[in-house]
């Protein structure tokens, strides 16, 4: 996994993180419209980037259509990466 592919995937998830924060609080304050404004925001952020990686390096999710063979299976699993070097 190349430096570029390892910044990606982690950018992916700290947004992906943050939707999941986002989303919590609002549903404890759904009239907050500063925070939806920021989850919106984030969530096209996640496509954005979720599509490039998805285009460069092959699906994240099993949920999509895969060439033949089927490849989801052939990069490192998200606990077998180290992380340590990207910054």
């Amino acid at each position: 996994m190349d430096d570029k592919q390892l910044q990606l995937l982690e950018d992916i998830m700290e947004i992906g993180f943050s939707l999941v924060e986002t989303n919590l609080y609002l549903d404890t304050h759904p009239k907050d419209e500063r925070a939806l404004r920021l989850h919106n925001t984030l969530a096209g952020q996640y496509q954005e980037l979720e599509f490039l990686y998805n285009s460069k390096y092959g699906p994240l999710k099993y949920t999509g259509m895969s060439q033949f063979p089927w490849k989801y299976i052939d990069e490192p699993w998200p606990w077998e990466i180290d992380y340590s070097g990207c910054d």
